[in-house]
């Protein structure tokens, strides 16, 4: 179910760094080099295909870009923000 304006903001207010951009959620992540770049989006990319809820990426060397909105409802839905409390995790410290 997608997600009112005021839902959005409470949830975005528990996520560190993430943007609202229209419809979607954002985050840009620096990592120490393109193998920990890469290592940071497998894991992404095996979680979401656990929960069956994927994101756009973007990878530039060290750089990695996550989108995250669910297009079957055209907006953003809790599956969006748990997806993005899940990538919080992977980070290498």
């Amino acid at each position: 179910m997608k997600l009112k304006k005021q839902e959005i903001d409470a949830r975005l207010s528990n996520l560190s760094g993430w943007q609202l951009v229209d419809d979607s959620i954002r985050k840009d992540f620096k990592l120490k080099d393109f193998s920990e770049a890469m290592g940071f989006v497998v894991k992404i990319a095996l979680e979401a295909e656990r929960v069956q809820h994927h994101p756009d990426i973007t990878i530039e060397y060290n750089r990695v870009r996550i989108i995250l909105t669910t297009h079957s409802e055209e907006g953003l839905t809790a599956m969006d923000f748990d997806l993005a409390g899940k990538i919080e995790k992977f980070v290498v410290a």
